[in-house]
């Protein structure tokens, strides 16, 4: 009977044991991302920070501002082989299905994109994700983009606080921006911009084009006769003072960080 006992106990002792490691153990990161509220946590705006672990340079940035499930606003202008995206603020296609969040774009001139994020870790500030591009034409799929970005959000949003004129120079010493010369750029509500070059005591019209501005990212598209030219930059703005910073490559695997600084010019 005593022997009974003891194995009864030791089988008890035993389950219960097994029982409380099974809850100690920590959940994986793809069940802490499925039973994460994302719908809820993914309102805000938020921009890419990392593109496959290393730091986005500025051309690689993705805006997308969710005011709900419902109703998303993306932005991204590439220049990435055939594609050459220019997505100022604009309404998106989302759904979202547990850790999956995909964007459907058009169709336009026969094309359909679908951007795929697959969420693999997420905090209120930050999430990561694999994220896959993916273009439809006359039915047949193709893959265009496959890698891994992370994102931050952001609070802040300057696109009504540009509008005006501004006034400055470049101040990252040693860049391809460094000219030494004072610019000016004029913004309109419109989403049209004008930059001038100051020729003696004069400021004369250099080109003119498009930009928008997303929470913190700046794009700017012109022509140059036949070719269309690009820039992108991180901006803040604090009362009449704007500053700019890019991360660029260098063609060579090294990056360098180009910056502006520059006054809003009374009226």
């Amino acid at each position: 009977m005593k022997k009974t006992l003891s194995v009864l106990l030791s089988c008890v002792i035993c389950s219960t044991l097994l029982f409380t490691a099974c809850n100690a153990a920590p959940e994986k990161t793809s069940d802490t991302v499925a039973k994460a509220p994302i719908e809820e946590m993914l309102v805000g705006r938020w921009m890419t920070s990392e593109v496959d672990g290393k730091p986005a340079a500025a051309n690689e940035n993705i805006v997308f501002n969710m005011v709900s499930p419902s109703e998303v606003y993306s932005s991204v202008s590439r220049v990435d082989g055939n594609r050459s995206p220019w997505h100022s603020p604009s309404l998106t296609d989302c759904t979202i299905n547990g850790n999956v969040i995909t964007f459907t774009d058009g169709p336009l001139e026969g094309m359909s994109t679908i951007r795929e994020f697959v969420i693999t870790d997420f905090s209120e500030n930050e999430f990561t994700a694999n994220f896959t591009v993916t273009q439809i034409r006359g039915g047949e799929k193709t893959v265009e983009t496959e890698r891994v970005l992370t994102f931050v959000r952001i609070d802040e949003d300057f696109s009504s606080d540009i509008i005006g004129t501004w006034e400055g120079s470049c101040t990252s010493e040693g860049s391809v921006f460094d000219d030494g010369q004072p610019h000016r750029w004029e913004y309109h509500d419109d989403g049209t911009f004008v930059y001038y070059e100051q020729n003696g005591d004069e400021w004369v019209v250099h080109n003119d084009g498009e930009y928008f501005v997303d929470g913190i990212l700046l794009c700017t598209r012109w022509s140059d006769g036949d070719v269309e030219n690009r820039e992108w930059w991180d901006i803040t703005i604090d009362g009449d003072t704007m500053s700019w910073t890019a991360l660029r490559d260098n063609g060579d695997g090294t990056t360098f960080t180009a910056a502006f600084e520059m006054r809003r010019v009374a009226e």
